[in-house]
């Protein structure tokens, strides 16, 4: 079977690797917001971890356009979800940095780290459309990682059709 690139499986792993990172440190600055502990750190952080993601992203993209990708392995309607819950996931991966870039641009986080002063950091994002769309954006990440990852244990322990070596770094 036909694998994806090398760079490819990298960066799939990376993202993987990144996003907990980010879900992780999104909840801490979440949870220190409400006992008015969050640290501009923590917002740095969680940005910087969520712009990696952008960029690994769009580097997938151009990977997959450069290397191509293996030829799927059906054509059911069950190949056919998978394929499109694979394009929404690249979606929600673009737009899920894009909505937190835009929240920290619409409230008093910007304002905070400009003035590198964490007391300005808001306690809510009362009206701040932008955070509504991420946290909507992160439950709806967290679906499709989860279809695909029920996807992925299928193949492996049910139709044992090999379909997860595809994205191994190891070669045959």
């Amino acid at each position: 079977m036909t694998q994806y690139s090398k760079r490819m499986v990298i960066v799939h792993w990376l993202t993987l690797v990144l996003l907990v990172a980010a879900w992780f440190l999104g909840e801490s600055v979440h949870d220190l917001r409400k006992a008015e502990g969050a640290t501009l750190a923590g917002y740095i952080a969680h940005a910087l971890v969520g712009g990696a993601v952008l960029l690994l992203t769009v580097m997938r993209l151009l990977f997959r356009s450069k290397d191509g990708v293996p030829a799927p392995v059906g054509n059911t309607p069950m190949d056919k979800v998978a394929k499109g819950i694979h394009h929404l996931m690249y979606l929600v991966l673009f737009l899920l940095p894009v909505s937190g870039m835009m929240q920290v641009l619409t409230s008093d986080v910007s304002r905070a780290l400009l003035a590198g002063d964490a007391s300005l950091l808001p306690q809510k994002f009362t009206g701040v459309a932008a955070h509504e769309v991420h946290e909507v954006l992160v439950t709806v990440l967290i679906v499709l990682v989860g279809l695909h990852i029920l996807g992925a244990l299928k193949h492996q322990f049910i139709t044992k059709d090999g379909l997860m070596e595809r994205m191994m770094l190891r070669r045959k």
